[in-house]
C-alpha cells in the first residue's frame, strides 16, 4: 500500500438516499470528487437535479432520481433507471431519515398534569401513525434500498452499504422515542447485515453523526433571533468540544468507510463523529 492514503472511488456507482439534504449534499459532492458516479436520490427531483447539475458543472458525474425510500416499487423503478444510466450499484449510502412532531413528547420526564392538558403530547396519546412513520423512514427506509440496490453487489468486489446512525442509538434522547428506537435498530441491523453478507464480500458499516444543524432540526436548535435554544445549550454542555459539528467534518470518516481499499477489513462497525458526545458521562 502506498502512503499517504488517498480515497479513490473511480467508476463506482454510488447511490445516496436523501442525497440533497444538508448532510446528504456533502456526501454526494465528496463521493463525486473522489471519482464516483453519484446518484442523488430523493423525493424532490427538482432539489436533486439542482445538486446534480452543480456536480456535473464541476466536471464530475451525477444523476438525479426521484424516489420514496418507503415505497419498494418506487425504488425498483429508480434502480432500473440507474442501471440503464450508470450500471449496477457498487455503494449505497442510506442517508434518508428524520423525525416528525407527531412522534415526540412535550416533556423530557412524564408529567401527570399533561393528561389533563389540552394539546399536550405525552407517551399515552402519542400518534401511532406518526410513530410508525418516523420508525419506518429511518429503519424501513434503509431496509428497502438495501434490499433493492444490495442485490447488485452480490458476487462483485469493492461493494458496501453505509447506514446513517445517530447519538440517539447509543443513549436515547428525550422527547423522540420513535427516532431513537429506529436508530438503535439501525445499529443492530448494520451488524446483522455485516455478518450475513461477509462471505459475499459486501461490507456493511454505519456512521453516527453527533449534532449538526440541518433543515429538519434547525427550529429545535436555533431560536428565531439566532440564539441557541435550551435544548441546544444542553447538547453543547454534553459535547466536550463545545460546539455543533460541520457537515464537512463527516466526510473523512464517510469516505474511509466506503473506500474499498482503505477499509477493506472493516465491517459491522458504527463510527461516531460527535465531538466526544458519546464518550462523555456528564461528570
Amino acid at each position: 500500500m502506498s502512503y499517504p492514503l488517498q480515497f479513490d472511488l473511480s467508476n463506482k456507482v454510488i447511490v445516496v438516499t436523501g442525497g440533497a439534504g444538508v448532510l446528504g449534499t456533502e456526501f454526494s459532492k465528496a463521493c463525486a470528487q473522489a471519482g464516483g458516479k453519484v446518484v442523488i436520490l430523493g423525493r424532490s427531483l427538482e432539489k436533486a437535479e439542482k445538486l446534480a447539475s452543480e456536480i456535473r458543472a464541476s466536471g464530475q458525474q451525477a444523476l438525479a432520481v426521484s424516489a420514496d425510500v418507503l415505497n419498494r416499487s418506487s425504488i425498483e423503478v429508480a434502480h432500473q433507471l440507474i442501471k440503464n444510466t450508470f450500471g449496477p450499484v457498487d455503494i449505497l449510502i442510506n442517508g434518508a431519515g428524520g423525525n416528525d412532531p407527531k412522534a415526540t413528547t412535550s416533556d423530557e420526564y412524564f408529567n401527570p398534569q399533561a393528561l389533563e392538558t389540552e394539546g399536550a403530547k405525552h407517551f399515552f396519546n402519542m400518534d401511532l401513525d406518526g410513530f410508525n412513520y418516523v420508525f419506518g423512514l429511518n429503519f424501513t427506509g434503509s431496509l428497502i434500498p438495501s434490499q433493492v440496490f444490495g442485490k447488485d453487489m452480490v458476487g462483485r468486489k469493492g461493494c458496501s452499504i453505509l447506514n446513517i446512525s445517530s447519538m440517539s442509538a447509543f443513549n436515547p434522547l428525550t422527547k423522540i422515542p420513535a427516532y431513537s428506537a429506529a436508530k438503535a435498530a439501525i445499529n443492530n441491523f448494520t451488524q446483522w447485515m455485516a455478518v450475513h453478507f461477509a462471505k459475499e464480500g459486501i461490507r456493511v458499516n454505519a456512521l453516527a453523526p453527533g449534532f449538526f444543524v440541518t433543515e429538519q432540526n434547525k427550529n429545535l436548535l436555533i431560536k428565531p433571533d439566532g440564539s441557541l435554544s435550551d435544548r441546544s445549550l444542553k447538547i453543547i454542555g454534553s459535547t466536550p468540544m463545545k460546539r455543533f459539528g460541520e457537515p464537512s467534518e463527516l466526510i473523512g470518516t464517510l469516505l474511509w468507510l466506503i473506500d474499498p481499499k482503505q477499509s477493506a477489513f472493516v465491517t459491522g462497525v458504527v463510527v461516531p463523529v460527535d465531538g466526544g458526545f458519546n464518550a462523555y458521562s456528564g461528570v
